[in-house]
């Protein structure tokens, strides 16, 4: 009886110490609580703001919020304390252990604890107090928050607190990623705990800042000594490396970076880091000596980061370790001040990178980079540069990959995904990959089921299955899902007719679960936009379009880009307006057709090796290629091409045209000249028509067709191309000393 008697003393005050830890917040829609700010810190200042904010679209009640320094000689119960102040007050809400209530918290990390009827969010600096009113929203009143304004709450005239005694910290002291929303929605970010680089690095210095420290307008003709030696020359240019041993260029470095510094007060970051491009590193005798002593690429980007660091040893310095500087040095250690910026780029995406070789290298990189720094910034690529709107089946590798990263150490992370309007499950998938930065440990389903269900609805069980049909359908393919894919390279794959037809009929399936519900409903259609788009580029590269039928789904596919005011296709801001247009005039069935389409080819200048097989047809079929240059396009690199089209016999010849890509993005440039000659025996030719082509530096993918129209009809059986390439890229370009390519994809006969 005895013991009994102590169960029930026992359960009686713990029931009794939950009772007096609630707090009444807002009683029938009137404020019970107040709002204490104590700091004047601007993140709690926000957080207050945010709570505020949320209670009344609850509620409807205005919880009033009271300045640190107006609250009267100490809170009371019903208050809720933000911050890390009045500690002298506070002695009854402190932890269990009698420590100060912020003791464990690491940066943007966060406390809640109730007790004497108040509640406490301390933060463990930074964001912290904004991210402790977050959660104390999403799990305690229970509004979830999805994309841009799209959020999801219970009204209520009431809302009352538990007890609650919470500590988190993030796995990353620095999270970002990429979502339409944040241009235009605050909350959105503060929600998804995100980051931005404006919010560390001074002045905007956030990677490839070379020609912004060191503006080869202003110092390239005159000292092209400060920059990269190779090929027998020095290169000076806007996409040029440093020359990293030559001390002028790290005084006039060391300048610039005290003006900016001085100039952004409160940043104590910046990035010193390589120009865009791959192996444009400086190798004169001082600079090779160094690289070769450390066995790498990255040996002088380091030894010239610890100088800097050590000149100011109160800042941090971020560098990249990408592409030819991935992998770090045998010999010299970063100082602890300097942040490596460790970047996966060339790692395919169908399963984690442990699994696949192309990771296996990056792998190798992070766990060198691990033994000799703990400060390792993650940049993770989850998108398809070429095609934001195509799928990427590539939720069931994203928490293997982040703990990866976790585990050798790094300690920020960015992961770059398609968070472009339209893109393929663009929301979801930022959602997703907030929640695994700040938690890794977290289960990928069960997060992924959370979001369907609750922005999706009732039609959230069709676009799990869509995810899971595709996810094994890829896997299944053997094919890999790389930064630069096309639809087409998937069409005998995970979007083969049989499965395409299967995910079609799962979307006409969810838009019929919500029918009733027009939010869902649109948001059902704007996830299906990337199977439209499938569709209609899988259709540009098959013979016999159904002409009706594809018009149908082009008209729709227009319609629905401009109602969800999609604004790009890719990296490079192509209009998916102009896709539509494109797409008529471009890839639908032309009523003159070309003599040339199934005439042979003979190479004179063969194309690259792994194009040679793909231009004996590709160049005379009748269909033109994409955006990316992955299919349909026949190459060469770095030097120039001839080849003949044999017409099989001979023809009356009005026009010819040869069709280029343009893709500064892919070292994809166009052709200094292109000349057409005609021959009717093939030994003799006339020469048709010269054309010089100017030099365009415009960003946006585009195809250039090089025609010629004749004053007279010929008659010739034989069309000699003969393209002059460009070779190299120019100073203005991150190729620049490199061998550049040009694609051609058709050469038409009319």
């Amino acid at each position: 009886m005895k013991r009994i008697s102590l169960i029930f003393a026992a359960v009686a005050l713990f029931c009794a110490t939950e009772i007096s830890a609630q707090i009444t917040v807002v009683k029938n829609g009137k404020a019970r609580s107040r709002i204490v700010l104590t700091t004047e810190e601007k993140a709690d200042s926000v957080a207050a703001s945010l709570l505020r904010d949320f209670v009344h679209r609850i509620s409807g009640a205005m919880i009033p919020v009271v300045g640190y320094d107006n609250i009267g000689k100490a809170p009371h119960k019903g208050d809720i304390l933000i911050g890390n102040g009045l500690q002298n007050f506070l002695s009854t809400v402190s932890g269990a252990d009698g420590k100060n209530i912020s003791d464990g918290l690491k940066e943007d990390g966060f406390r809640l604890l109730t007790g004497n009827g108040m509640l406490r969010i301390a933060s463990g600096g930074d964001k912290g107090s904004i991210y402790g009113v977050v959660t104390l929203l999403e799990k305690y009143l229970g509004v979830s928050y999805w994309g841009e304004n799209e959020y999801s709450l219970s009204k209520s005239s009431d809302i009352q607190l538990p007890y609650i005694n919470e500590i988190d910290n993030p796995a990353f002291r620095y999270r970002q990623s990429q979502f339409y929303g944040m241009r235009n929605d605050p909350v959105y970010k503060f929600w998804m705990r995100l980051e931005e680089p404006s919010d560390m690095f001074a002045g905007g210095y956030w990677v490839h800042t070379f020609d912004k420290l060191l503006p080869s307008s202003r110092y390239g003709i005159e000292h092209p000594e400060y920059y990269s030696y190779f090929g027998g020359k020095r290169h000076p240019g806007k996409a040029s490396q440093w020359c990293l041993s030559n001390p002028e260029v790290f005084e006039i470095v060391c300048e610039r970076i005290d003006s900016i510094f001085k100039a952004n007060p409160g940043l104590n970051m910046i990035s010193v880091s390589q120009n865009d491009g791959n192996f444009t590193n400086c190798q004169c005798d001082a600079c090779k000596a160094i690289d070769e002593y450390e066995g790498a690429l990255s040996g002088s980007v380091i030894h010239f980061l610890n100088k800097l660091a050590e000149r100011f040893p109160d800042k941090e310095f971020s560098t990249l370790a990408y592409l030819y500087t991935m992998q770090p040095p045998k010999h010299v250690k970063p100082l602890p001040n300097v942040n490596i910026m460790l970047c996966d780029i060339d790692c395919d995406r169908e399963v984690t990178l442990r699994e696949n070789a192309s990771g296996r290298e990056f792998v190798e990189a992070i766990e060198g980079w691990s033994r000799i720094t703990d400060n390792i910034f993650v940049w993770d690529y989850g998108i398809n540069f070429d095609n934001y709107l195509a799928p990427f089946p590539n939720f069931h590798i994203l928490a293997d990959n982040i703990r990866l990263f976790r585990d050798h150490g790094a300690n920020m992370h960015f992961s770059q995904i398609a968070g472009s309007r339209g893109g393929d499950f663009a929301e979801m998938r930022t959602w997703l990959v907030s929640k695994l930065m700040w938690n890794p440990s977290l289960d990928t389903d069960e997060l992924m089921q959370t979001f369907l269900d609750g922005y999706y609805g009732a039609a959230a069980p069709y676009l799990y299955k869509y995810i899971k049909v595709m996810e094994g359908a890829l896997i299944g393919s053997g094919q890999r899902l790389w930064i630069y894919d096309s639809p087409v390279s998937h069409k005998h794959g995970m979007l083969k007719p049989e499965l395409m037809r299967r995910y079609m009929a799962l979307f006409d399936q969810a838009e019929k679960a919500v029918a009733g519900d027009s939010v869902r409903l649109a948001r059902v259609q704007r996830t299906r936009l990337p199977l439209l788009y499938s569709e209609l580029e899988i259709a540009r590269s098959e013979k016999n379009m159904d002409i009706s039928e594809l018009s149908e789904k082009l008209d729709y596919f227009e319609q629905q880009v401009r109602l969800f005011e999609v604004p790009t296709l890719n990296e490079r801001s192509n209009s998916p307006v102009e896709y539509c247009e494109l797409f008529r005039s471009r890839y639908m069935p032309r009523a003159d057709k070309s003599i040339a389409e199934g005439a042979s080819v003979i190479f004179i200048d063969a194309p690259e090796k792994a194009y040679q097989e793909l231009g004996r047809t590709a160049l005379t079929d009748g269909l033109y290629g994409g955006a990316g240059f992955v299919e349909g396009w026949v190459g060469w690199e770095g030097r120039d091409a001839s080849f003949v089209i044999d017409l099989g016999e001979i023809k009356e010849i009005h026009t010819i045209e040869t069709d280029f890509l343009h893709q500064l993005g892919a070292w994809v440039l166009l052709p200094v000249q292109v000349s057409y000659e005609i021959s009717s025996d093939g030994e003799e030719y006339a020469l048709a028509s010269v054309r010089n082509l100017p030099e365009d530096r415009s960003a946006k993918i585009q195809f250039v067709g090089v025609r010629h129209d004749f004053t007279e009809p010929a008659k010739a059986r034989y069309v000699k191309v003969n393209v002059t390439g460009t070779k190299t890229c120019p100073h203005w370009h991150y190729g620049v000393g490199h061998p550049c390519w040009f694609f051609i994809d058709e050469v038409s006969v009319f």
